[in-house]
Parts: structure tokens; sequence; C-alpha cells
């Protein structure tokens, strides 16, 4: 059995067409045809798209190995975005304690607790990254929310710094951006940074997963 068989199998077994599949995958309909064909084989990234949409793994595809029928390979893998709103949730109130401890303490402690959180709800992601399944969709998604949460404390650290070249300010770590008099066009070029590196990111990451849901 070749992997033009499997495709083709997998694919008649779910009951699409080429053109379907290929609008899944994101190629040509000519495409889909020339793997089943045997003219081309999809490349590495189509590969795992292929096997996240067919729930097969890469290595079926590739060398047609079926999963052993141990107990660990019989449990249905969790689902990778369980883990993705996780992290989220872990970023999320990473940066709402932050904000209360600015708030409360005035303190550049609370830029070091929005950090670790930051740093445990990344690692829960990547776990589910590891180990669980619709890994492109979790990605997707998680990449699309956390960057407006992640984000923000960087930004702000990085113009507390510039205002330090030229004002008093430099140690004033802060979560979120905080006007001071005359800092008005740091506030405001802070804000705007936020916002663009916010929406590129979310631009990009439309574009490059453009056929995951």
């Amino acid at each position: 059995m070749t992997i033009a068989y499997r495709i083709q199998n997998l694919r008649k077994i779910k009951g699409i067409s080429q053109e379907e599949l290929a609008d899944k995958v994101g190629v040509s309909r000519q495409a889909v045809s020339k793997w089943e064909s045997e003219q081309s084989c999809p490349d590495l990234e189509k590969i795992i798209l292929l096997s996240d949409y067919f729930d097969v793994t890469t290595d079926y595809l590739l060398k047609g190995i079926e999963p052993q029928p141990d107990a660990q390979t019989k449990k249905e893998k969790e689902d990778a975005k369980i883990y993705s709103a996780v992290g989220t949730a872990f970023n999320f109130i990473g940066l709402v304690i932050a904000v209360i401890i600015w708030i409360e303490e005035q303190t550049p402690v609370s830029v070091a607790v929005g950090f670790v959180f930051f740093a445990f709800g990344c690692m829960i992601h990547a776990i589910g990254q590891f180990i669980g399944k619709n890994k492109l969709a979790a990605r997707k998604w998680y990449y699309m929310i956390n960057v407006w949460f992640i984000a923000l404390i960087p930004v702000t650290c990085v113009f507390n710094m510039i205002q330090g070249t030229v004002g008093r300010f430099w140690w004033t770590l802060s979560p979120y951006p905080t006007f001071y008099s005359g800092s008005l066009k740091y506030f405001c070029a802070c804000w705007l940074c936020y916002f663009v590196i916010c929406i590129l990111t979310d631009v990009f990451v439309v574009i490059k997963y453009k056929n995951v849901s």
C-alpha cells in the first residue's frame, strides 16, 4: 500500500471528493489528484494537515504503520484545544492579577507575577501540542487570543525603558501603560504599538491557518 492509496482510501471512507479534500488542506484539486495517482507527494505541512483531518497518525500516512493496540494507544487522545483553553485562562488571570497588584502596590512585582502566569499558560498549551489532537486548530485560536494578553506587559516594559532615557520613570515596570505628566506621547505610542502588534499577529495567523477551523 502506498501513500497515494492511503490518502485515496481515507478520502473515500470520509465520503468527500478530491475538491473537498483540497479545500480542507489548502491545495488545488489537481494537487490531490496527483497525490492519489502517485505523480507527487504532499509536503510535511500537508501531511500534518491530512493526519489531523483524517484523525490518523503521520506514521500511518507515510509508512502505513498502524497504531499499536496497547493501553496507551487505545486511549483516545485528549483535544489540544482543552490545553490551549486552560493556558489561555492562566494568561488572562495572570494579566488581571498583575494589574490588581499594580493598582494596590505600585510595585514591579506585578510584572514578575504576570510573567510567571504567562510561562505556565504557554507551558500548558505546549503540552497540548505535544500529546493532544487537533493541534493546528488549538494553535490558531491560542495565538489569536493570547497575543492580546501576553503582549501588553512586554510592550509596556519596553516603553517604560524608553521613557527612562529621557525621564525619571525607567524603574516603573508596570503591567499596562500609565500616564505621567509629560509622558503623553509615550503613553499613546505604547498603546499604538500594542494594538499594531496584536492586529498584525492575528492577521498573520488567519492567513497562515486559513484552512484550519
